[in-house]
């Protein structure tokens, strides 16, 4: 098993996760953090032919892939005019808040890959939302006992400080090239003069989400006659204008600080289960900048944010699928598929277990990456049966078992710009339109929810992602950016589907990595999650024959319940962008 570390990259081309001298036998793993202050033509299918191997030409844009058209035509207009893919991440972020506000927004948080064509350098931006200075591990619980799960969602309790603005306001101060007061335009007019209702928004409004329902969403989705929006009616968002307009003009202090910070404050306190969340808290808040955590699969090397994101708990499937030489027998087979399904239930119970904010728990992604024990763990999957027990890597802490429960709610958008530089990032308000309260004409994040509501085990061990004042939720996102053996970016992808994206993540990368699939067929492939004791699935997707070979091995679908993929990304073959947007979502992709 090749080792996860760099010592393949061409030595003028560098990763800014490689730590001088750093050479581990398993990984490269995260380093010391730092924490920042304040601040239409569809992409052309292409053959997949020679997947994404070394290029000679190097990729570049203009680039972009996310889930809406009006956000990919703001993200495109600041490429034309010169922006840096920084840039157009801020004006997709900000017409995404408002065009598809049940997935993200300007009161979320996210995390962010960059990748600096000219030195090869990736930088992490983690703007996960923090819990308030007086949260304790009891946060959700009344009474002696755990809250209803939607009672915690709906409570003020749920909201995070907010971190996807001071995240990109960070990244755009370092990687920017147009002014910062220049990249809302588009979002302002939008919500000024209204966007047309896209038929996924109409079918949130419409739904039977409690967060659609509360005062703050009925106010803003019922029109003068009394009935909710409908697709292709216009909705117009002033405050959401007003809002752009103050922080185009006064950057993330129009957040933090001021009459913004106080109507977050406001809503928060206000009942059922009012919140803690401060304006001391929000005007505290920092994104922290984090080394990537890297790994080989095939010959392309992986990078993906490390905790609180999972994203190296798809490193370790990927190492693992590695070893088990069904995987590589294609989409057709469900040999394939019934070892992909295998090798998540060992992936989640390893996750669930470990995985929490590096400034609270150790968390051992040395030992989970490390060969020895990727190869006993992917040694267990021929013979599993039911929910896969949690392993023990080197470095694991003593921590209890896991209560976490990870709802609908999510975006991804990537961009590469003319020099190269490319961004891949997702981001969140966690479940559909958030805790379903606003404020400055945006949703405000139920972030928290993703901590264990539950603290601790039986016996009294703590959780690894327990609650703590300042403490950041663990996360699924998982933004990935691919490179070649000379460590160029030749791709980049991720998904929305809480703590199913770990799982559309590594389908994606398999279907196109490893299986040769142009990106687009990759990521329509039926989805199969397998977590616990058992396998949800696209059933109807599989074809019948494929669907009996899996139950033949003990892999029994059932219909997917999670959140379903919204990929979005591109890989660079032929000198050229083989883009694609998610067909279970309403995304394009394009490169002009």
């Amino acid at each position: 098993m090749r080792a996860f570390s760099f010592s393949h990259l061409r030595p003028a081309r560098r990763i800014s996760s490689l730590a001088a001298g750093t050479a581990l036998a398993a990984l490269l793993l995260t380093g010391c953090t730092t924490t920042a202050e304040g601040v239409q033509a569809e992409a052309a299918p292409v053959s997949a032919e020679a997947p994404a191997a070394a290029q000679a030409s190097v990729a570049r844009g203009p680039f972009v892939s996310a889930a809406n058209p009006l956000a990919v035509e703001a993200g495109m207009k600041v490429l034309a005019r010169g922006g840096s893919a920084v840039d157009a991440a801020v004006a997709i972020q900000a017409v995404l808040g408002l065009t598809e506000p049940q997935s993200s927004g300007l009161g979320g948080g996210a995390f962010m890959m960059f990748y600096d064509a000219e030195s090869g350098a990736i930088t992490v931006y983690d703007g996960r939302e923090t819990a308030p200075a007086s949260a304790t591990p009891e946060l959700f619980y009344e009474n002696g006992k755990p809250l209803a799960f939607v009672d915690a969602v709906l409570s003020g309790r749920s909201t995070g400080a907010p971190g996807v603005v001071p995240m990109l306001a960070l990244a755009q101060q370092q990687h920017g090239a147009l002014a910062w007061s220049d990249l809302f335009g588009d979002a302002e007019k939008l919500a000024q003069d209204g966007f047309v209702v896209s038929p996924r928004l109409a079918g949130m409004i419409n739904g039977d989400a409690p967060q659609a329902k509360t005062r703050w969403a009925t106010e803003y989705f019922t029109k003068p006659d009394g009935a909710r929006y409908q697709a292709g009616e216009t909705l117009r968002n002033p405050a959401y204008a007003e809002t752009v307009r103050r922080i185009a003009r006064e950057g993330a202090a129009a957040l933090q600080q001021g009459p913004l910070a106080e109507a977050i404050v406001a809503a928060v306190n206000e009942g059922p289960r009012p919140g803690a969340l401060t304006a001391a808290d929000i005007a505290g808040y920092r994104p922290v900048v984090r080394e990537a955590v890297c790994g080989p699969y095939k010959i392309y090397t992986i990078c993906v944010p490390p905790p609180p994101s999972s994203g190296a708990s798809i490193l370790e499937l990927l190492a693992m699928a590695e070893q088990t030489p069904d995987i590589d027998k294609g989409p057709d087979s469900p040999e394939a598929w019934a070892a992909f399904g295998q090798l998540q239930r060992l992936m989640y119970a390893d996750r669930d277990r470990y995985f929490g904010d590096p400034a609270f728990v150790s968390v051992p992604v040395a030992g989970l990456l490390d060969p020895a024990y990727v190869a006993e763990r992917a040694a267990l999957a021929p013979a599993l049966r039911g929910a896969a027990p949690y392993g023990v890597p080197a470095g694991a802490p003593n921590v209890g078992a896991d209560a976490t429960r990870e709802p609908a709610g999510t975006s991804h958008l990537v961009v590469v710009d003319a020099k190269g530089d490319a961004v891949s990032m997702t981001t969140t308000v966690e479940s559909l339109f958030g805790s379903g309260r606003m404020a400055g004409g945006f949703f405000l994040n139920n972030q928290l929810t993703d901590f264990s509501m539950v603290p601790t085990a039986s016996d009294g061990t703590p959780a690894a992602n327990a609650v703590a004042a300042g403490k950041r939720p663990r996360s699924s996102m998982s933004p990935a950016l691919i490179l070649d053996g000379e460590g160029r970016l030749i791709g980049l992808l991720g998904s929305p589907g809480g703590s199913s994206i770990l799982a559309y993540n590594a389908k994606a990368l398999i279907g196109s990595l490893a299986w040769g699939l142009p990106l687009q067929q990759a990521f329509d492939l039926p989805n199969l999650v397998a977590k616990g004791d058992g396998f949800g699935a696209d059933t109807e997707g599989f074809p019948k024959a494929v669907r009996d070979g899996m139950a033949a091995r003990g892999v029994e679908l059932r219909p997917n319940t999670t959140e379903t993929s919204g990929l979005h990304g591109g890989l660079w073959r032929n000198g050229r962008w083989d883009g694609a947007a998610d067909s279970r979502r309403e995304g394009v992709a394009r490169t002009q």
